[in-house]
């Protein structure tokens, strides 16, 4: 019960596209995206697992069927064993048993839907995936917060840190500089995060697993882009070709013309 209202209260960090553009826009780089694996199967697939562990128990992903992780290298068995756990058939959609009405007389808000948050949180610092990647390695201790947890990419974020068993807990360490536009104020500038606990999985392993979630995410927002950029590639090497032929068709066509 505890998971899961941790869960659902991680909803709350997604609502408000604007709010969340803006917070990211003036707050640090985003860090990059390791975009291999959105073409690793493996990665995708352990992606998959922790999307259904932990974000599938509030947030629903109701434009994508189980059945549909078979292009990710998964049988219909292994689909049924290891990510269906509430009786759902797997044809079924990506649904959630938390009702609308229950969320929003709960939590004041309904967890929104997960298929395409990768697609819809890009922003001026990068792509959705950037952001993604950043953000669910940001959160910090803050016991001045509601939930004990805050995010260096999402300030008073209303989201506890659901993975924070396998990081660990970390804490923000700031410093007050003085204002490079105004030398009577002081800023206070981010200088990194010290480690205050440690999680089940080393640092590495930890963003590597963040890198396969986010993977999931953004690959669940399009299941056909790997197919379309293969297909892309041939379409301009034909192109390429034909642009070849039909100049030297041209030329032979008018090379009896002055």
């Amino acid at each position: 019960m505890k998971r899961i209202i941790a869960s659902l209260l991680a909803a709350l960090s997604f609502l408000g596209a604007s709010t969340v553009a803006v917070a990211s826009s003036e707050g640090p780089a985003w860090d990059k995206f390791p975009k291999d694996r959105v073409t690793n199967l493996a990665a995708l697939q352990n992606g998959a697992k922790l999307f259904v562990n932990y974000c599938l128990n509030c947030h629903a992903a109701a434009f994508m069927r189980y059945n549909r992780l078979k292009d990710i290298g998964l049988s219909d068995d292994q689909i049924k064993k290891n990510l269906v756990f509430a009786g759902e058939k797997v044809g079924d959609l990506m649904t959630v048993s938390l009702s609308s009405k229950d969320a929003k007389e709960w939590f004041g808000a309904n967890p929104p839907d997960l298929t395409v948050i990768a697609r819809s949180r890009a922003g001026a610092n990068g792509s959705g995936a950037d952001y993604l990647y950043s953000y669910m390695r940001g959160f910090y201790r803050d016991e001045t917060k509601a939930t004990g947890w805050n995010n260096l990419y999402f300030p008073s974020v209303g989201m506890p840190h659901v993975l924070w068993e396998l990081q660990g807990e970390q804490r923000a360490v700031f410093a007050d500089e003085p204002d490079p536009h105004d030398a009577k104020k002081t800023v206070h500038v981010f200088k990194g995060f010290e480690q205050a606990k440690p999680g089940t999985l080393s640092k590495a392993d930890y963003d590597s697993a963040v890198a396969d979630l986010v993977a999931y995410l953004q690959w669940m927002g399009e299941p056909a882009q790997n197919q379309r950029v293969r297909l892309g590639v041939f379409v301009l090497i034909f192109l390429g070709l034909f642009t070849l032929i039909a100049w030297r068709l041209n030329a032979a066509f008018w090379k009896d013309v002055k």
